[in-house]
């Protein structure tokens, strides 16, 4: 039995994993978290096989977990497990040492092939993520921005910080923060600045 442990902080996502799993013979729910913390304090008590993560959660991003994860237990496998499917995202996960990529639309049958590829040392791609690697195109392709992120990024241009920013649209720092990490991970940057000049050079702002 493969031990597939799941980060997600969207309950309903983590009783729909585990509904699609539970009736496999391939597979045990080893257990949950919530957030980046919480993963790395359970996996230390409980290990597990497989982690399958999500790139948004609350406390950090998942390519930074994914890194995490691979440092403290290097023989676990990692796959995202996401709604986006940005080349930055997939990319930048595969590098942090992700051993796969698949959308949260994926069925019973693809999430145990995903695990069993990657329990296996093999990489595993959806057909989705495999196509948004392979499309070649003259320009680049410009990130999906929610309205969300479209208010965070303007206002980050503006020069303001997480808390002012968390003032003005009445959402937490916290939140804002993440929406700080997601924003430079579907620009594929390192720092707000480089993230600026991209938006400002593609007239996202």
């Amino acid at each position: 039995m493969i031990r597939v442990f799941l980060v997600d902080d969207h309950p309903m996502v983590v009783e729909g994993v585990k509904a699609l799993l539970g009736g496999l013979d391939t597979l045990e729910i080893a257990g949950a978290a919530g957030s980046g913390r919480e993963a790395v304090e359970r996996l230390a008590q409980q290990p597990a096989d497989v982690a399958l993560v999500d790139i948004n959660l609350p406390d950090m991003s998942g390519i930074d977990l994914c890194k995490d994860l691979k440092s403290r237990f290097p023989k676990m496998r990692i796959l995202a497990l996401s709604t986006f499917k940005e080349r930055s995202y997939i990319t930048r996960m595969i590098e942090a040492g992700a051993s796969g990529y698949l959308l949260k639309n994926a069925s019973a049958e693809e999430l145990e092939e995903a695990v069993l590829t990657a329990a296996g040392g093999r990489l595993y791609l959806s057909m989705e993520a495999a196509e948004t690697l392979t499309q070649t195109s003259a320009a680049p392709a410009l990130p999906l921005l929610t309205q969300r992120e479209k208010e965070v990024l303007s206002l980050i241009a503006e020069g303001l910080t997480n808390g002012e920013i968390a003032d003005k649209l009445f959402i937490s720092p916290l939140t804002v923060d993440s929406h700080r990490k997601n924003l430079l991970a579907k620009f594929g940057v390192r720092n707000t600045a480089a993230m600026i000049k991209y938006a400002l050079e593609y007239r996202l702002l």
